[in-house]
């Protein structure tokens, strides 16, 4: 994409890499030199859940190497120094509670503790600008399957179904009457649907007057930007605003393998290049309707940032819209959120925690994400060798 008038501020990685100290650049250096080798992550991710699930003593290596640069720490107060830290450069933190897929109801009660917790949390620090959860984090994953395929339930699965509605609404009310926003994640496809409808409810109840609950698109899937206009209808309907989460998302693999062994078309776009147009034409279309969306841009990809960037300029829209935030995951592309908070922008980086057991499925995700991107960890490792030679000298 031909973007002349935007100034390219992505590579001085003196500001990328203020925050980290020798150690931690090369620390970073030396994963992902290990997670551009897929061979060595495919082996690596094996070993791991060996070791997790013998119970090997390997908690203090992985938090040592992986966790540290991926995560924000074991619980909130833990992730303090780093939220503190990115604060001092303009980059915000949101605090992600990354504990994913449980079944019984204990872990699901504790999840919405934790994010009652970080809703008092962010309205106290201007540092943290939203709360975030996940659906599965509230509820148990088939059950948001069967509810998604219109299947009947049995009495105790209806039971169990008003308890994940009520955490949500706990959750969104309490966000609402805190002027808290709350970003709601996408997950996979086949469970997708229930949770969008859940989250639909939230919006049309909590965002009559600005975005408070915002729902998660992941742009690789083809059918997401008709959900978004269809959205946008039932808004101006209705009478409601739309905050939407724009990725481009995270189970890639996954989709493609159950669409052919169960036989139906992945939902998944043909190419790279298609889910990057869909993505911007996504974004572009959020804009074009400011009035009724907010946006909350997560990507890590530089074209996609410079797109909106010059948009907003186009529109002469000031960086610091409250309606526009660009976020990246922390521990990936420091390039871009710290060059785009001193030039002014909206940014977050997502800051997971948990324990460290607990948040493997994540990090696991994160490595075999950035090995399937196509350059993405090659640009990682050339800009940090960058900032590496600009020290020595």
């Amino acid at each position: 994409m031909n973007l002349p008038k935007m100034k390219r501020i992505f590579e001085n990685t003196a500001t990328a890499f203020a925050i980290k100290t020798d150690a931690e650049l090369e620390r970073a250096y030396f994963l992902f030199k290990l997670i551009a080798n897929q061979p060595l992550v495919r082996i690596g991710t094996a070993v791991t859940n060996f070791a997790i699930k013998t119970n090997l003593p390997v908690e203090g290596l992985i938090r040592a190497t992986v966790f540290d640069h991926f995560c924000g720490g074991v619980n909130e107060v833990d992730c303090m120094p780093v939220v503190d830290k990115l604060w001092k450069k303009g980059v915000s933190g949101i605090l992600d509670y990354s504990v994913e897929g449980k079944d019984t109801e204990d872990p699901l009660d504790h999840a919405l503790a934790v994010t009652l917790k970080i809703l008092d949390f962010v309205k106290e620090k201007d540092a943290i600008p939203f709360a975030v959860f996940k659906p599965t984090g509230y509820g148990r994953f088939n059950l948001f399957v069967k509810i998604g395929a219109g299947e009947p339930l049995t009495t105790l699965e209806q039971e169990e179904w008003q308890r994940v509605v009520n955490r949500f609404e706990e959750t969104c009310r309490k966000a609402h009457d805190l002027d808290v926003p709350l970003l709601i994640d996408a997950e996979e496809s086949w469970m997708q649907d229930a949770a969008d409808d859940l989250v639909e409810q939230m919006m049309i109840k909590y965002n009559k007057k600005k975005a408070i609950v915002f729902n998660t698109i992941q742009l690789y899937r083809w059918d997401r930007m008709d959900y978004l206009k269809k959205l946008q209808k039932k808004a101006a309907k209705e009478g409601f605003k739309i905050g939407i989460k724009a990725v481009r998302g995270a189970y890639l693999e996954k989709e493609n393998e159950r669409a052919e062994e169960l036989g139906y078309k992945s939902p998944i776009c043909s190419s790279k290049k298609e889910t990057d147009q869909n993505f911007d034409r996504a974004v572009s279309y959020m804009l074009e309707h400011l009035d009724s969306i907010s946006i909350f841009a997560g990507t890590h990809n530089e074209e996609s940032s410079y797109q909106l960037m010059q948009l907003m300029d186009e529109k002469k829209i000031p960086h610091n819209d409250p309606r526009i935030w660009f976020g990246q995951l922390y521990g990936m592309s420091d390039h871009i959120s710290f060059n785009m908070a001193a030039a002014g922008y909206n940014v977050a980086k997502y800051l997971p925690f948990g324990p460290v057991r607990d948040v493997m499925p994540y990090l696991i995700r994160r490595a075999e994400e950035n090995t399937s991107v196509a350059g993405q960890t090659n640009r990682e490792l050339e800009l940090i060798k960058k900032e590496r030679k600009r020290r020595k000298l």
